[in-house]
């Protein structure tokens, strides 16, 4: 076959597939999204074979002619397996397939004599290995022996019907209504160093002395607006019924009439008190949702009073009780004037499918 087109144009071999050549090309050519480079080979090879020449597949396919013509002749000199990445140039692994298997079995299934997890010191010690080379295989396969975490699964009974309950609020409000995550952060510490501060400079993080004097307790009432994410909040100096009951005040005043009220909070004994019962047989329009024993996480005002304590508190020096009170207030005041709600992400199912998970591997554990 000819080229056509130009003048003093070179032969071209004919370019002829075989029906599983042309299958294969095919089905890489239609790839969506990975392996484009080898998408785009296999539209080369497809478009030549049809008798095109090296100049009129570039302008078709957007291409060099340099580039059409090195992946004809790869293809015409190793057929399918032309088209495929070569291995990239580099030192060749010193490191075989039965060590790194060898390091891993070790992390997972024991444990150093002297210690309760291994590191990579300690595990180079023991296989003979280098110590970056240990820390390559656990990089490579995520392993961190080092790091520890905790967890709690709740055994309320209702647990199924607690949490559907609530990411129902949360995802799908009732109409003519307002959902609250009510909790309260209990015995807030108002501390002073023994030391002033050492200031951020260059070249210096902020240094503060290890101990400090304390100047009393506070406890903070919440109630975090799901849909706005405002917080109505009071501090108070001590966490009773008495206390619960005042702040429930405080949210019926700050609700507009008229609105149905959703209160999601967990099972203190202080939120099931008899003056509590009391307060709500005469406002039948306030509901209260309880959460499943164990399980803060899934009253979101949890979230703002995580981003309380790191903004604020954690760091903060406060030499007395009404100055910690008052940086408190000041933060839920910064809050309401730009508010912005959490969203929750996650359904039921996909929360209680998570769990089922969980639960299975704690029972598969051999604990």
């Amino acid at each position: 076959m000819m080229t056509t087109g130009m003048k003093n144009s070179p032969v071209l071999k004919p370019l002829a597939l075989t029906a599983e050549e042309r299958e294969a090309l095919e089905r890489w050519a239609r790839r969506p999204k990975t392996a484009q480079g080898l998408a785009q080979r296999a539209r080369i090879i497809l478009a030549s074979a049809e008798g095109k020449n090296n100049t009129h597949v570039g302008i078709a396919l957007r291409l060099n002619r340099t580039t059409v013509m090195r992946w004809r002749a790869r293809f015409m000199m190793k057929r399918l397996d032309g088209l495929l990445d070569e291995p990239r140039p580099g030192a060749p692994r010193t490191i075989a397939d039965e060590e790194v298997e060898r390091v891993i079995t070790r992390t997972l299934e024991t444990k150093p004599r002297d210690a309760t997890h291994w590191s990579t010191r300690s595990m180079a010690r023991e296989l003979g290995m280098s110590q970056s080379a240990v820390s390559r295989i656990w990089r490579a396969f995520s392993l961190q022996p080092h790091r520890s975490e905790t967890f709690k699964l709740s055994t309320d009974p209702l647990f199924v019907e607690k949490v559907r309950d609530i990411v129902g609020l949360y995802v799908s409000p009732p109409e003519r209504a307002m959902v609250l995550c009510v909790d309260e952060k209990s015995q807030i510490q108002a501390l002073d160093r023994t030391r002033p501060l050492l200031p951020l400079r260059p070249g210096q993080v902020e240094r503060r002395t290890h101990d400090y004097v304390r100047h009393g307790t506070t406890s903070l009432f919440a109630a975090l607006d799901v849909k706005t994410g405002k917080v109505i909040g009071e501090c108070r100096r001590r966490h009773r019924a008495v206390e619960f009951r005042q702040f429930l005040d405080t949210i019926e005043a700050s609700v507009p009439s008229g609105l149905e009220v959703h209160l999601v909070l967990d099972n203190l004994s202080t939120h099931k008190a008899p003056t509590i019962h009391r307060w709500l047989a005469k406002r039948p329009h306030f509901h209260l949702h309880f959460t499943p024993t164990s399980s803060s996480w899934i009253n979101m005002v949890e979230r703002w009073f995580g981003l309380l304590t790191q903004r604020q508190l954690r760091r903060g020096v406060h030499r007395s009780t009404l100055a910690l009170e008052a940086a408190i207030e000041s933060y839920i005041a910064i809050t309401n004037d730009q508010p912005k709600p959490f969203v929750w992400t996650k359904s039921a199912d996909e929360i209680l499918a998570s769990v089922a998970r969980f639960c299975r591997r704690t029972s598969d554990s051999g604990h």
